[in-house]
């Protein structure tokens, strides 16, 4: 499994990760979300490649105050669910971000669906908007300290 920097030519298939998770994960009007934030390219953004094809996606962005940064867009492939994939793709996120120096706090907002995921990984809820997606999908706020003591 190799995770590398997002380019231009792997648009398409990160679109397929995205279409495969739509619409349990992500509802369908988000893709056009989606489709600018590869376009724009404004974060540390990476792919994660297993036998030979695309597997995940996903990034981060450092906030102004540069203590505290925000997972973006991590996906796996639906098909690949629950085979380690996605704990390995943040596990490589929290690394970069902590390879930036001074980040104490990271968050991520998810639907209700994996926010179980990012509670098994240390992330604690901040709080829950229903439907803060769309109908169905709720937007579950999270963070996770990564300075415990200074």
């Amino acid at each position: 499994m190799d995770l590398r920097p997002y380019l231009p030519g792997d648009r398409d298939l990160c679109l397929v990760l995205f279409d495969s998770n739509t619409p349990h994960f992500f509802d369908s009007r988000e893709r056009r979300k989606f489709e600018e934030f590869l376009d724009e390219q404004r974060c540390s953004y990476f792919v994660m490649e297993h036998d030979g094809a695309i597997v995940g996606c996903g990034g981060f962005e450092i906030e102004p105050d540069k203590t505290t940064a925000r997972l973006v867009w991590g996906m796996v492939r639906s098909d690949s669910h629950k085979l380690g994939l996605g704990r390995y793709l943040l596990l490589f996120r929290l690394r970069q971000i902590t390879k930036v120096g001074g980040i104490q706090i990271v968050y991520v907002d998810s639907p209700q669906q994996s926010a179980p995921f990012y509670k098994k990984q240390g992330f604690k809820v901040i709080r829950t908007v229903k439907n803060g997606y769309a109908p169905g999908l709720d937007r579950v706020e999270m963070m996770m300290k990564l300075v415990v003591c200074p």
